[in-house]
């Protein structure tokens, strides 16, 4: 099966970032949000890092010109209704994401693949709600997508051999690395990712180390480019407790119980890098 027209679901960081790999790996691409603000927001986004990419050398002006081109912007989701694939990557709520498939499995060609971006829930479910689950298939990105050389590829227990393969081929016609993962809580990136950096708030937690000292142990001792609590506080830590929170009940075993002090951050509305304030304090 040949990809040429996707559609991409969702404006914000990792729908915007999507759209604009798909369109710079010579593929038409609509991005689709519901509010116009935010489609504005994430086409003038994309828009900015062409440009840089410009100013850097990386691409020429045409290969700028002809990638932001290939962009279009739209809040209808009928507008899926000529496209061979279609990833979605709105927020992480699996009513929501529901609901969008649904509609997709409506509006959108017979043979169209629908892949969901989400970094933790179940795809079998996602894939459930439609009438084509062997069609629909995980493409896990990683922030920031432009940079980020790894797709996971996830299959639903449901997922055909063909859509895995036409996935796997499309990932690397974007130039990034596809590894295939089955669909379990977390797959690979956040079910090993998450307890390191929920096993560091503990250390915290339990005053064996300030969080400047853990992050200087991985940093200087594990050869990590970024310790993990600055990394939490870049990732948001509402999202790592709600990641934690996915493996805890998905595995129902108590090692993935998130730290109580990451809960009380978040509670206290202290998200990290987004608030200003996390486990460091950012002006």
């Amino acid at each position: 099966m040949e990809i040429k027209q996707v559609m991409v679901i969702g404006a914000g960081q990792m729908g915007a970032g999507i759209a604009q790999v798909f369109a710079q790996a010579g593929l038409s691409v609509k991005l689709n949000d519901m509010k116009q603000e935010a489609l504005d927001k994430g086409l003038a986004g994309i828009e900015k890092r062409l440009a840089r990419a410009v100013e850097k050398g990386k691409m020429t002006e045409e290969e700028q010109k002809e990638a932001f081109h290939r962009l279009s912007g739209t809040t209808n989701i009928e507008d899926a209704s000529d496209c061979d694939l279609v990833i979605e990557a709105v927020v992480e709520n699996m009513d929501v994401k529901e609901q969008v498939f649904k509609r997709l499995d409506e509006v959108t060609p017979a043979h169209a693949i629908l892949a969901t971006n989400t970094s933790s829930l179940p795809i079998t479910e996602i894939a459930a709600v439609t009438n084509r689950p062997s069609q629909v298939i995980g493409m896990h990105f990683m922030n920031p997508v432009p940079v980020m050389k790894l797709v996971e590829v996830i299959r639903a227990i449901q997922t055909s051999d063909e859509t895995y393969q036409a996935i796997e081929d499309m990932t690397k016609q974007l130039n990034k690395v596809p590894v295939e993962v089955n669909d379990f809580p977390g797959f690979v990136s956040n079910r090993i990712l998450m307890p390191m950096i929920n096993e560091a708030i503990y250390t915290v937690y339990e005053g064996v180390a300030s969080p400047e000292d853990v992050d200087s142990v991985m940093k200087l001792g594990m050869n990590h480019p970024m310790g993990p609590l600055t990394l939490a506080d870049f990732i948001g830590l509402d999202t790592c407790l709600y990641i934690m929170e996915v493996l805890h009940e998905g595995f129902g075993d108590s090692k993935y119980r998130p730290c109580p002090l990451l809960r009380q951050y978040v509670k206290a509305g202290w998200l990290g890098k987004k608030s200003g304030r996390g486990f460091y304090i950012y002006e």
